[in-house]
């Protein structure tokens, strides 16, 4: 669907992006992540053709994006800035009409859209009188407008409360359902890891790593940590015996034993603990986070 072969892009000595070579499948949800000034943002308008690369290629369907192209695809686009601006002296209903108007939408879907992102009550009050939620809100049931095939949702879970973001959600895996691709940028990781299909993670321009987070974590092979909750009177004598018997960080805090364990070794460490038959109230398993991920290599620190 989207493909970007040996981009690059300069603003006088700072080279915002190096040789990106990124695919973007039809019909996925992909998040690109990294840190302020990693590229996230030039590569958006790039792939939004606001900018044009100094060299390299973007391809949407195959099509290199040229000034002939661009026009047509445009109509295909949605796009949800980071900071969207909008008219104060508006009404939400006649926002939507303005922008359904300059996408060529038909006028109908601006109520629909309105009842799709819960503006329905406020439509006719003044923009100005709305939340930043209402107004991310509001942003957002704009890029919708025209049924876009692709969507580029710029952190666009900003200023909405909980229940706002599952419904965002929501509405962007029916979105995907209906075949639309979606590329978003967030800074809420633990969201990115929930919903994309795949992602890329961006460090000084260039590419770090491209594709899932269950591949990142094969990549890294990172440890996790199985939590065993037992009677109090009993937990000491199960950890001395888990610390003698495993060759692997065994610690106890309380009545919790913690085992730190390579994730290529859970299996066979879920098979010794099953053997055991320990007198367990509770066992749970936490993996690496994407944050945790993230912080732990190379392509995410600053230094």
């Amino acid at each position: 669907m989207i493909s970007l072969s040996q981009v690059c892009k300069s603003f006088g000595a700072i080279q915002a992006l190096q040789s990106v070579d990124l695919r973007i499948s039809a019909g996925e949800i992909f998040g690109l992540i990294g840190h302020n000034g990693a590229g996230k943002s030039t590569l958006f308008n790039i792939m939004l053709g606001l900018i044009r690369a100094d060299s390299g290629q973007v391809a949407i369907d195959g099509q290199t994006i040229d000034a002939h192209t661009l026009l047509r695809q445009k109509r295909h686009i949605g796009y949800l800035p980071e900071n969207i601006a909008l008219y104060d002296n508006l009404t939400g209903l006649e926002t939507l009409a303005f922008f359904a108007r300059l996408k060529h939408a038909a006028p109908a879907q601006c109520h629909e859209l309105l009842e799709q992102v819960g503006l329905s009550a406020s439509k006719f009050r003044k923009v100005r009188e709305y939340s930043k939620g209402m107004k991310q809100r509001l942003g957002f049931a704009q890029a919708l407008l025209g049924q876009p095939r692709i969507l580029f949702l710029d952190e666009p879970t900003n200023g909405l409360d909980p229940e706002g973001i599952r419904e965002f959600y929501q509405t962007l895996r029916q979105c995907q359902q209906q075949g639309t691709t979606i590329v978003i940028t967030s800074h809420i990781l633990s969201e990115i890891q929930q919903r994309v299909d795949r992602m890329a993670i961006l460090r000084d321009g260039r590419v770090q790593f491209a594709g899932s987070l269950a591949d990142l974590r094969k990549a890294r092979n990172p440890s996790l940590s199985i939590f065993l909750t037992l009677p109090p009177h009993l937990a000491e004598e199960v950890h001395a015996q888990l610390t003698e018997l495993l060759d692997l960080p065994v610690s106890l805090e309380g009545q919790q034993i913690r085992v730190i364990c390579p994730t290529d070794r859970k299996l066979s460490l879920m098979q010794q603990l099953t053997a055991l038959s320990l007198p367990l109230l509770d066992m749970a398993m936490h993996e690496a986070s994407l944050e945790e991920l993230l912080l732990a290599t190379e392509a995410f620190r600053h230094d």
